[in-house]
């Protein structure tokens, strides 16, 4: 669970950064793989739950039981996939003794776990309106979920001195994910942003000010 703390009427960065579910029912696990398979293979709108459950090797009433429907399996699917990214995101502070190269390997990241999905792609090419629905009005908590890796990403950096600390860590990680989240919802612009080398550079201008920028005055 994501916990936000409130200092004063203000949203702070959460204590620990979101981790990758560990989940020990290597059945369940099965069945979420057998899904992912499906939805790369033939889209969401294609797969049925026969199909998974015969991927898994198990019968339709156990992916009821231990998922349930279509839809959620897409949402497990997803939440497990975006926990995996947020996980990874979590291990990059160690990594760093500057907070440039820090939030570039954040943005990098997430931008290129994002282009090279399989079932990003292919949901893309096959069902471009269910990624829009998933990225703007289904979108609140996986937003959620993103703003607080990068918060407690950016807190780790302050604890290690690489920042100041604050209570509008929260704030300034909300900006930067608007800004990802607007470039994966529109990939293509003026500013060419294809190679690691294009945007790290971007994050190192234009980025890193908007989260070691003054406080305005009250």
């Amino acid at each position: 669970m994501l916990d936000f703390a409130t200092v004063d009427g203000v949203m702070t960065a959460p204590k620990t950064a979101p981790t990758r579910p560990n989940s020990d029912d290597e059945g369940e696990n099965r069945i979420i793989d057998a899904a992912l398979v499906q939805f790369e293979k033939v889209g969401i709108k294609k797969t049925t739950i026969e199909e998974v459950a015969r991927q898994a090797g198990v019968d339709r009433a156990t992916v009821y039981r231990r998922i349930g429907s279509r839809d959620d399996l897409v949402h497990a699917v997803m939440n497990r996939e975006i926990m995996a990214v947020l996980a990874e995101v979590a291990e990059i502070p160690d990594r760093h003794d500057a907070l440039a190269d820090l939030t570039a390997d954040i943005f990098i990241t997430v931008i290129t776990r994002w282009r090279t999905h399989p079932l990003a792609a292919r949901l893309l090419a096959l069902e471009p309106e269910r990624v829009l629905s998933k990225l703007t009005t289904d979108s609140e908590s996986v937003f959620t979920m993103c703003v607080s890796a990068t918060a407690a990403a950016l807190e780790q950096a302050a604890q290690r001195g690489l920042l100041d600390s604050g209570t509008d860590l929260i704030t300034r990680a909300e900006i930067v994910c608007r800004i990802v989240h607007s470039m994966i919802l529109s990939p293509h612009g003026v500013v060419p942003l294809e190679t690691d080398e294009e945007l790290a550079a971007f994050a190192h201008t234009y980025l890193v000010p908007i989260i070691t920028g003054p406080v305005p005055a009250a």
